[in-house]
């Protein structure tokens, strides 16, 4: 039996605080989300029910809990559609390498460098200036597109710094035409790392408040709503919500390994024909 040092224990026991203090808050208000229909917003629970989680897609007297949570549902999965399919381009492009490269890549890179507030205000005077209203689907998927596109570039570039490129090769020695060694070749063997950042532009765009601040106009995005609700919910209704967002996240997230698995799976066993 290995013996453990002196200091193992001590980190033991740092390591299952940190796990308590960073997940803690997380767990009490799932908790909480499940009170009775008379219990409130602290300890000790009132009851055990589903109550609050039924009242979310009631008419509420303060707040758009539905609309806020849909709104940002269909933002997110609009920003990873894009995110995935601009990422996948621009990293073709810097493969080939073109005039103007470095300048396009750094002022990408330096929209994670400014303030988000800023940007955000930026893009609101902007639209501002333009006569133009801002909305969700136009000032804040720009606004949130600035944030993921930058995370989604630096994978691309670090995929196909990896990408072995006799395959492409291989297939332009059988005749292959280019898009035809795109579409089944390098789509196929990238495709984990596309799912990567689509999860990454979801999760970004579906969490994100900052950059949502000053561009979303009227409707607002889910973290406004519930920024904007702990000032007047006095209910379990906003622990519910903050539930049923984290359970989402996690479906995703839980979607999108199961999908890397299976990508992964189809592509080796592809690679082990072939060879």
């Amino acid at each position: 039996m290995t013996r453990r040092s002196k200091s193992f224990y001590p980190l033991l026991v740092f390591f299952i605080l940190f796990v308590i203090f960073l997940y803690g808050p997380m767990f009490a208000i799932i908790t909480l989300s499940f009170q009775g229909p008379d219990g409130g917003l602290t300890f000790p629970m009132n009851g055990v029910s589903m109550h609050w989680f039924e009242q979310l897609f009631k008419p509420q007297r303060v707040g758009d809990f539905k609309g806020s949570f849909l709104r940002s549902l269909w933002l997110a999965s609009i920003v990873m559609a894009l995110t995935v399919a601009i990422s996948l381009a621009a990293g073709l492009a810097f493969r080939k390498g073109f005039k103007g490269a470095s300048i396009i890549f750094y002022l990408t890179i330096s929209s994670l460098i400014v303030p988000s507030i800023l940007l955000t205000l930026g893009i609101g005077l902007e639209f501002d200036q333009m006569g133009l209203e801002s909305n969700w689907y136009t000032s804040g998927l720009g606004a949130h597109l600035s944030w993921t596109l930058p995370f989604g570039l630096l994978i691309m570039f670090a995929v196909f710094n990896r990408f072995d490129k006799s395959y492409e090769e291989a297939a332009r020695d059988m005749g292959a035409k280019p898009h035809q060694v795109l579409q089944h070749v390098v789509i196929p063997i990238i495709a984990p790392s596309l799912v990567g950042v689509g999860l990454f532009g979801f999760t970004l765009s579906f969490d994100e408040f900052a950059r949502s601040l000053l561009a979303m106009g009227v409707h607002n995005s889910l973290p406004l709503e519930i920024f904007g609700m702990t000032t007047t919910v006095t209910t379990p209704t906003l622990y519910a919500l903050g539930t049923l967002t984290t359970a989402v996240s996690f479906l995703i997230i839980g979607l999108s390994f199961a999908l890397i698995g299976y990508l992964r799976h189809r592509r080796n066993s592809r690679l082990d024909k072939a060879g």
